[in-house]
């Protein structure tokens, strides 16, 4: 079983009447791996990851779930797959622990294990003194935490999670982010789409990108950040920039801050060296205090690829 694809997708199509929402797509997700699976509004992301988790049906291609289609062996799958979709689509007037439980009944879980199973999670998402409380009462952080919480009630193999801290404090996410490590490291295979880019940097270990249906580019993460063409340097300065230091980086693009205290630079690696651009900086004599990279390195790639070229 360890050496069957955890996700297994071989010329998928989803198509609305003339549309190709999902165009003929290939993707593999090995056990264990955390894959980010990225793409701008109206991508295919979602469409994707439905038809994976049997909300929506495919019109033609194949979908494994560690060796069991999800046609043929819809049960098996459903089984092994947890699913955090974007919307909260629980009972409002539930309470959150009956949520739970009912989740495990689902699964063929017994009501004692389904107990322990809902007790656990309540304590690991900080909910355990909400568990009386019906759903409509919890924030929106709280919410986002039980869908989670409920879609590994049956301890599943495979974890989807689509936009799973869309709209949530900057806190929670951290915890969120945490949580996910934890729950991947355990041995779970999770498959997550995001808009937030730096998330997907931090917690994946593979990053697919996909545009108009098609899957444009697929790699491991470093592999997928050594992509990039232009990097983005940040000087910290001592003392703004004069107009013949600017004029003298203009091959570096440079823009300064509000502040007029830090200077971005960009410059194409495959055309200049970082030893060359610091040469460059070295001879407009700036007064420099620090130097960094930019952040979130993913994000540039994905827009190098997904935006047209002009």
């Amino acid at each position: 079983m360890n050496d069957v694809p955890a996700i297994h997708i071989s010329k998928l199509l989803k198509q609305y009447d003339e549309l190709n929402a999902v165009d003929h797509i290939d993707l593999t997700v090995q056990p264990g791996q955390f894959y980010g699976l990225l793409g701008p509004n109206g991508a295919g992301k979602t469409t994707t990851i439905n038809i994976i988790a049997g909300l929506g049906l495919k019109t033609a291609g194949e979908v494994k779930i560690f060796g069991n289609d999800i046609t043929q062996d819809y049960r098996a799958c459903r089984r092994l797959i947890g699913l955090v979709p974007q919307e909260f689509n629980f009972d409002q007037f539930t309470k959150i622990k009956q949520i739970l439980m009912f989740q495990g009944g689902y699964f063929g879980i017994s009501k004692e294990e389904c107990e322990a199973r809902a007790e656990t999670l309540l304590k690991e998402f900080n909910l355990s003194d909400k568990r009386d409380t019906q759903a409509r009462h919890l924030s929106g952080g709280m919410k986002r935490r039980l869908v989670i919480a409920r879609a590994l009630m049956h301890s599943p193999k495979l974890l989807i999670l689509d936009e799973p801290t869309a709209g949530v404090d900057v806190d929670l996410r951290k915890n969120l982010w945490k949580f996910l490590r934890q729950e991947n490291e355990s041995g779970t295979t999770i498959l997550l789409t995001t808009h937030y880019l730096e998330e997907a940097e931090l917690l994946c270990d593979h990053i697919g990108i996909i545009n108009h249906g098609k899957l444009i580019a697929e790699d491991n993460k470093l592999n997928m950040l050594e992509r990039l063409s232009h990097e983005l340097i940040i000087l910290t300065l001592r003392k703004p920039p004069t107009e013949s230091q600017m004029q003298q980086l203009a091959e570096l693009k440079p823009k300064l801050g509000s502040e007029h205290r830090e200077l971005t630079l960009m410059f194409n690696s495959r055309e200049l060296s970082y030893l060359g651009m610091l040469d460059l900086v070295k001879q407009a004599e700036l007064q420099v205090s620090s130097i960094r990279p930019s952040d979130n390195r993913l994000e540039r790639v994905f827009m190098e690829l997904t935006q047209p070229a002009t």
